[in-house]
This record gives C-alpha cells, sequence and structure tokens, in this order.
C-alpha cells in the first residue's frame, strides 16, 4: 500500500523528467460546481501514467533491481504501455509492451513509434497480463504494473500534489476515473482534497469491491474499455477507496459519449472515452457538488480516434 510520503518522494523523484500540466479555469453552467480542468492529457504520452512509470523504473535503477541489458516489461490497454516505453527509451533501456489485440490503433502506432516490442495478445488486460508475467518470469525483467504498484500508483498521485499547489489549495474535490484504481488512488492519498471515483456502469471495478467488501472479477465491456478495461480493482486501490472515503459514482455509456462530444464541442478537447467519464459525472448529474463545493476535473487522457468528433 501507499502513503503520503510515497507520494511526495515520487514528486521529487520524477521532477525533471514529466510536465507541470495545466490547470485550466471553469466556470460553465453545464458543470456546475466545477473550477477547474487539470489537463493531464497534455502530459508527454497523451496521458497521466507517465508519471507512475518514470517513478516506477527510476526507483528500479536507484534500489539496483533494474539490469538496464534486460530492461522492463508492461501490459496495457494503450497508455501505460506507452508511458512506460516512453520513460524507458529516455532512460536508455529496452522496453516489451504487451497488449490487447483490441488496443486502440493510434495507442498502437505510438508504441511502435516508441521504439518498444509490441506484443498483442487476447482481447482484454487480463490476458496481455498474463503473457507479460510469463515474459517477466522468463527474462527478469522489471515488471511495470499497469496500476497495482505502489511506485506507479505514488506516481499518479503527484498530479494532485501539483494541482493543489497550483490552486492555492483551493480545491475541495477532484474527479477522477476509475479502472483499475491506480489514479483514484494516487489522488486520494496525496491527501488534501476528496476523491470521486467515476466508472461506467459496465466496468463497475470499484463498485462492486465495495460491495463485496474485497476486489472482485468482474465482466469487461462497453466504449471505455480500451482505457479503463480492468477486470478488478487493484489491491491499492481498494485499499485507498476505503480508507480514504472515495465516493463511488456510476456513468452509463450513453452519458461517457455525450460529455466527451460535449467537451469537443464546447472546448475543442479531444479526450478518450475513459477520459470523459470523469467529465461525464458532473455533466449528466450523477454527481452533484454541494453548495460552495470547489471540484477538480481530471482529464487524464487523450489518446484517441478523433474522427468521430469533427
Amino acid at each position: 500500500m501507499i502513503d503520503r510520503d510515497d507520494v511526495l518522494t515520487a514528486n521529487g523523484r520524477i521532477a525533471g523528467h514529466v510536465r507541470t500540466t495545466p490547470m485550466a479555469e471553469v466556470a460553465d453552467p453545464a458543470l456546475p460546481g466545477v473550477g477547474w480542468f487539470k489537463c493531464e492529457y497534455m502530459q508527454r504520452g497523451g496521458s497521466f501514467k507517465l508519471r507512475g512509470a518514470f517513478n516506477r523504473i527510476l526507483s528500479a535503477r536507484d534500489d539496483g533491481t533494474l539490469d538496464p541489458e534486460v530492461g522492463i516489461v508492461a501490459a496495457s490497454g494503450g497508455n501505460a504501455g506507452l508511458a512506460n516505453a516512453l520513460a524507458a527509451a529516455e532512460l536508455g533501456v529496452p522496453a516489451h509492451v504487451f497488449v490487447p489485440e483490441t488496443a486502440p490503433q493510434p495507442k498502437v502506432d505510438k508504441l511502435r513509434a516508441c521504439g518498444a516490442r509490441l506484443h498483442q495478445v487476447g482481447t482484454e488486460y487480463a490476458h496481455a497480463f498474463e503473457a507479460s508475467q510469463e515474459h517477466t518470469a522468463r527474462t527478469g525483467a522489471i515488471f511495470c504494473h499497469a496500476y497495482d504498484q505502489p511506485e506507479i500508483a505514488a506516481g499518479a498521485g503527484t498530479l494532485a500534489v501539483e494541482a493543489l499547489r497550483q490552486s492555492d489549495d483551493a480545491i475541495d474535490t477532484f474527479v477522477v476515473a476509475v479502472g483499475g484504481g491506480g489514479l483514484m488512488a494516487g489522488v486520494a492519498t496525496a491527501g488534501g482534497a476528496r476523491v470521486v471515483g467515476v466508472e461506467p456502469t459496465r466496468i463497475p471495478t470499484l463498485r462492486s469491491a465495495l460491495e463485496a467488501g474485497k476486489p472482485v472479477d468482474i465482466e469487461v465491456g462497453g466504449i471505455a474499455a480500451d482505457s479503463l478495461g480492468a477486470r478488478r480493482i487493484g489491491d491499492i486501490g481498494f485499499d485507498a477507496a476505503t480508507s480514504s472515503d472515495v465516493t463511488s459514482v456510476l456513468v452509463p455509456d450513453d452519458a461517457i459519449r455525450e460529455a466527451r462530444t460535449w467537451l469537443w464541442n464546447t472546448y475543442r478537447i479531444a479526450l478518450e472515452y475513459g477520459a470523459a467519464c470523469a467529465v461525464a459525472a458532473i455533466y449528466s448529474g450523477a454527481y452533484t457538488p454541494s453548495a460552495g463545493e470547489r471540484v477538480a476535473v481530471v482529464l487524464c487522457g487523450a489518446n484517441t480516434d478523433v474522427s468521430d468528433l469533427a
């Protein structure tokens, strides 16, 4: 599990390797209570995942467990793989990335452009993960989990530290999308604000775990499965959600699609469906901020096919 010190250590470790992404001020009647967009889609690689990738690989380099000849391995629906490929390339180590065959073509193309050795296996994240574990056991490479690893989750939490500093600690609530729970865990552990975790109704990893009292497997489907398609919430995410009293909100695919289109038409921001999930919570009314509540919505990824937004 992770604590605030882990997030602060990560914040110092990755400084100089990641962008400080903008906080865009928002005052839109369609998004009541929202004061900011945390524009993490403008991060290198197009998502927040680079923060955890650098924290994981730099930590392994620092403690001597990284073999620079063998490198790293990652399993991802796209964004985590891309982030780890970018970080590995910058640090001069090989990267093998396992993704489902259903990974969106823009993400696949970017992975190949980064020089990663790409392995496309199965139809969902769990299949790619299993293949990556076989590779890790055979080669001794450093495995970089997409979400359920202390360094990965702590790295994700650095965006909350950054956002709170940028807003002069004015944020009451972060609204974040939830898949495997790494982003939610990091933001919740960073402290300083409460967290609302938003999931598609067809991939309710957090809600199902909260109802069962533990992480459980679910069926994966819907328009956001390429980025939020974990089969279950991670142990780190579940621990953070229960210890930090994260609010769970569900939104249907139609609401996600509508919010994504609205965001493009109104702000010319092109998000992937998973990232638009957070916006959909407010735009659809699934989450209504209380009077005076100051909300920051994390726009966490933009690796998407924009042809349907034209």
